[in-house]
């Protein structure tokens, strides 16, 4: 057995019209930076990970899916779900629903700007 991490999902790739406005909705919802990656055939924006574990996904220039349509990706945020929706809010996106909790923590569905749905977690 490797030191890796067991979750199932991998990576997530969330695909938005407006690089530089998906930039600050994510940092401003995670409160966290993202970094840029050109090495690639095209521009991406690094999601960052929790604590030391690095990227987790990222984000790119393409065609969201319409709304209601397309997987959730969770994105696990440091603080407070309450402040987190208002993040949301102010950043152009949407609040979904109330706070759900579950065994593993508590999160709320949103929407980004491009209508991309998310999850956003505390554990």
């Amino acid at each position: 057995m490797t030191d890796t991490n067991p979750n199932r999902l991998v990576w997530t790739e969330i695909p938005v019209t407006d690089l530089k406005q998906a930039n600050i909705f994510y940092e401003t919802v995670l409160k966290a930076p993202l970094t840029e990656d050109d090495q690639g055939p095209q521009t991406m924006l690094m999601l960052p990970g929790m604590s030391d574990n690095g990227p987790c996904g990222h984000l790119y220039q393409g065609k969201p899916v319409t709304a209601g349509d397309g997987i959730t990706a969770h994105l696990a945020i440091d603080g407070e779900l309450a402040d987190a929706m208002e993040r949301v809010k102010g950043g152009g996106g949407k609040v979904i629903s109330d706070i759900i909790t579950i065994p593993a923590g508590s999160f709320f569905y949103a929407t980004d700007p491009d209508g991309n749905s998310l999850g956003i977690f505390k554990y």
